[in-house]
């Protein structure tokens, strides 16, 4: 049975920008309920107090990852190294049996000095290199069935210190960083102690500043 304290996690699970606020105390509840007033109502299908909902929205437990705002910003002020690569190009090929092997042709002739990643899913796999390999990487599969290609990408990668694993909530916060500044991501890297975006080229300034700034929430 639905009550106004489910209907109001319900909402604020949904929308997790008002949530954090509300978690941060810096919204005002009585004007808060007055806009859940109709939803919950409409949800409970009966007419519903704001008094109750303003209630139920001080006692809201909030979810772990907001709890540990302080080892956050703990992990937030430790992060290292901002590196920024431009002039990149990604590569989408659909999986194959014979997709490791067209990679390993690149992998042959390869400048290493140049930038590199590969990942793959199940269905199909990036590879993104700089324009200089551009053409070695279109000779090297062309025997696969190429899905995408976009060119004009910046990477931008940062460090992260190696407890990072333990502390929940931090890529929802780099997310949401970028969320907030209206920043679309084009792809996202990961290892275990690293974290690299790659941009739109008119993106890359913006998105380097989000990063940045990351350890001044």
């Amino acid at each position: 049975m639905k009550t106004i304290a489910s209907c109001v996690e319900e909402i604020l699970i949904t929308q997790p920008f008002l949530e954090e606020a509300l978690f941060r105390q810096i919204i005002n509840f009585s004007a808060l309920s007055e806009e859940l007033q109709q939803p919950i109502s409409n949800m409970l299908r009966k007419p519903i107090k704001t008094g109750a909902i303003m209630m139920a929205l001080r006692r809201y437990n909030p979810p772990t990852h907001l709890r540990q705002s302080q080892k956050l910003k703990n992990i937030l002020n430790q992060l290292g190294d901002i590196t920024v690569r431009s002039n990149l190009v990604d590569f989408t090929f659909q999986n194959s049996d014979t997709l490791i092997e067209s990679h390993a042709k690149v992998l042959e002739n390869f400048n290493p000095k140049a930038f590199y990643g590969f990942s793959r899913g199940i269905y199909e796999s990036n590879i993104v290199v700089s324009a200089s390999e551009k053409q070695l990487v279109l000779e090297s599969f062309k025997a696969e069935n190429q899905i995408g290609m976009q060119d004009n990408l910046s990477a931008i990668s940062i460090r992260l210190p190696e407890n990072n694993s333990k502390i929940s909530g931090l890529y929802y916060q780099i997310f949401k960083r970028f969320a907030w500044e209206g920043i679309s991501l084009y792809e996202v890297i990961s290892t275990t102690n690293e974290f690299t975006v790659l941009v739109e080229i008119h993106l890359v300034d913006q998105a380097f500043s989000a990063i940045k700034n990351l350890n001044s929430q």
